[in-house]
């Protein structure tokens, strides 16, 4: 890619060189180590009670009803593993239930009051590997005009910062960013690795202890983030405004899905995840957690406390919950700031694209077992990088249940106790009234479903939100649609969450790149990569036929054995489905400036690459591309 022809005076290299060093030491932390924490004065004892207490109390009430069921004929060692799976289960959804019940009174308990006006130098990152560069130079620009037209009181730039491998990739990274740095109204800065060592993590953490020292805050973006000037601005001030807080994490709106999977995340997402946000926010105080983008980061806190040590020979892969706990450890802040708007990020187009994403979490999540032991940790960041473990664990743990709920069979009873010496292959169950079993299933489809009945009720009070989402109607047939495609789904997530833990426990798959375009795959791709679920389905619906599984399994089967046709329907686009079956989202039916300014560029950068590859002869005019 050397350069024969002189360069465009536009497409200036100089512009994209990385500033002049500013070295910033960013030692290794050792988990073993105990380094002193504040204590935290304001931290929000009443309302992590008001989030376990409740949680526990509902659990226990449903482990009372289920031995209360099981001891009529005295409890058993198989009954017991099963009301401690249950148990193990349910006390995590009871934890988002009163999660989002606190949530539900968040707004009467903001700050009130404009937070001053301090300048701190602020340097935008944007890490990619391997993305679509017409993209990642769209969003670039978008955000830069934003910040044209609302000033920031300090210092801005913006890096890209590759870790791409493609040649391909790369040399379209590069041509895009100089075009990029010729047209934005601040300035760029590209640099790309020569060993893209510890991945995300190392990437940022190299940029860190090269140019770190010359700001005083960064603000992570993703490849696919979007985020106004409006929220740039009170991240910033936010953050000046609290010389102990290390991290403030941004709560992303979901935004640009296309697809009928794309756009129920989408949907979930501003219906009834500000639920959750807000209530997290609330009792994780200045505990919070970190989720890797589309956060303002302090540089001299994280270079102080959050250089991450390997485990093993292992990189950290799910780096940033561990960054937060690092970062608390060393007695500063992290803290979550929902409501905010202005901040937003894509989300995987298909099942498949969505479950390739899963599995590179679930290893690094998986990761965070080995890391509970680390002293000093606070009570808080070891919750949260459990959960984070849990949230995949808890898939073979259903996946056991729903073994022996269908082991369990349609006869007089229900789960497998003991065996008779006239019948040795056979189980005697539990005899089980219609009004226990209902009164059983409707804590648990009622722990699940409340959350999102909730939020979703909560915008419907609010003429003004009501609007935002298409009126009444709209509303109600969307959260109605959601509910019933997240039910369908539901089974095939937990098949795949389960075989995620397994490939991460042997060790299988790699950290690839995730796809961030809708792609329909053919036939044979859906065959191979369901292959279990169908199996599984179809042994479901066999036992149902033979009248060996209860019909309670009936959605279950179901959803299992059309898994290749439901994941097919996932890809499917909404542009010409009927209003009401499009889950309407604020988003989707009133587009914000910087998302309508970052697809009008993408389709400008995306015609400008294509232009570049039907003219082979202008990549002449190329200087080398610049790596570290």
């Amino acid at each position: 890619m050397d350069g024969v022809t002189p360069f465009p005076q536009e497409w200036d290299p100089l512009r994209c060189a990385m500033p002049a060093p500013a070295p910033l030491a960013m030692p290794v932390q050792d988990p073993r180590a105990c380094p002193p924490r504040a204590a935290d004065p304001t931290a929000p004892k009443l309302w992590r009670l008001a989030v376990f207490a409740p949680a526990i109390a509902l659990t226990a009430g449903l482990i009372a009803a289920l031995l209360t069921w099981l001891s009529a004929d005295g409890l058993f060692a198989v009954e017991i593993a099963l009301t401690a799976l249950i148990a193990l289960t349910f006390i995590w959804v009871a934890i988002s239930l009163s999660t989002a019940a606190i949530g539900l009174t968040a707004r009467s308990h903001r700050p009130r009051g404009a937070l001053p006006e301090r300048p701190l130098s602020t340097a935008l990152l944007i890490p990619v590997y391997n993305e679509y560069p017409a993209a990642v130079a769209a969003n670039a620009r978008a955000i830069a005009d934003a910040l044209a037209r609302r000033p920031l009181p300090g210092d801005t730039a913006l890096f890209i910062l590759s870790d791409t491998t493609d040649p391909q990739i790369a040399a379209a990274e590069w041509r895009l960013t100089l075009r990029l740095a010729a047209e934005a109204p601040l300035p760029v800065h590209y640099r790309r690795r020569r060993q893209n060592t510890d991945q995300k993590s190392g990437n940022i953490a190299d940029w860190v202890r090269h140019q770190g020292a010359a700001w005083d805050a960064m603000l992570i973006l993703d490849a696919d983030s979007l985020m106004s000037a409006r929220t740039i601005r009170r991240l910033i001030r936010t953050l000046a405004a609290e010389p102990q807080t290390g991290l403030i994490q941004t709560a992303p709106a979901l935004i640009g899905a296309q697809t009928l999977f794309a756009r129920a995340q989408e949907f979930a997402n501003m219906a009834y995840g500000w639920l959750l946000a807000e209530g997290l926010s609330l009792w994780s105080g200045t505990e919070a957690n970190y989720w890797g983008h589309n956060a303002i980061i302090r540089t001299q806190a994280f270079a102080q406390a959050a250089g991450l040590p390997r485990l093993g020979r292992q990189t950290i892969l799910s780096h940033d919950f561990v960054e937060a706990a690092f970062l608390r450890r060393a007695g500063w802040h992290v803290r979550l700031l929902p409501g905010t708007g202005g901040s937003f990020e894509e989300t995987p187009a298909t099942l498949i694209d969505h479950t390739l994403r899963d599995r590179r979490w679930c290893r690094g999540n998986l990761q965070h077992l080995r890391l509970l032991a680390a002293r000093g940790l606070h009570p808080v960041s070891r919750f949260h990088l459990f959960h984070g473990a849990m949230s995949y664990l808890l898939s073979p743990a259903w996946f056991i249940l729903l073994v022996i709920w269908a082991l369990r069979g349609t006869g007089e009873a229900t789960v497998l106790t003991y065996f008779t010496p006239d019948a040795p292959l056979y189980p005697i169950w539990p005899e089980m009234s219609p009004l226990g079993g209902l009164a059983i299933l409707a804590a648990l489809y009622g722990a699940l479903l409340a959350p999102k009945l909730a939020g979703a009720a909560a915008i419907a009070t609010r003429p003004a939100a009501r609007r935002r989402f298409g009126g009444t109607l709209r509303l109600a047939t969307s959260t109605l649609f959601e509910i019933a495609l997240s039910v369908i789904y539901a089974p095939i997530q937990m098949v795949q969450q389960m075989q995620a833990v397994v490939r991460a426990a042997l060790g299988l798959g790699g950290w690839t790149p995730q796809s961030r375009r809708a792609t329909h795959y053919p036939l044979t791709t859906l065959l191979r990569f369901h292959a279990l679920e169908t199996a599984l389905g179809a042994i479901l619906t066999a036992g149902l036929f033979t009248g060996l599984v209860s019909l309670w399994l009936i959605p279950i089967a179901a959803s299992l054995t059309l898994a290749v046709p439901l994941s097919a329907l996932s890809g499917l686009s909404l542009a010409k489905a009927p209003a009401i079956l499009r889950l309407s989202t604020p988003q989707a039916l009133h587009p914000p400036r910087i998302a309508r300014d970052a697809e009008r560029h993408r389709r400008r950068y995306g015609a400008a690459e294509t232009a570049q590859k039907d003219d082979p002869v202008k990549d002449t005019t190329l200087s080398p591309i610049p790596a570290e």
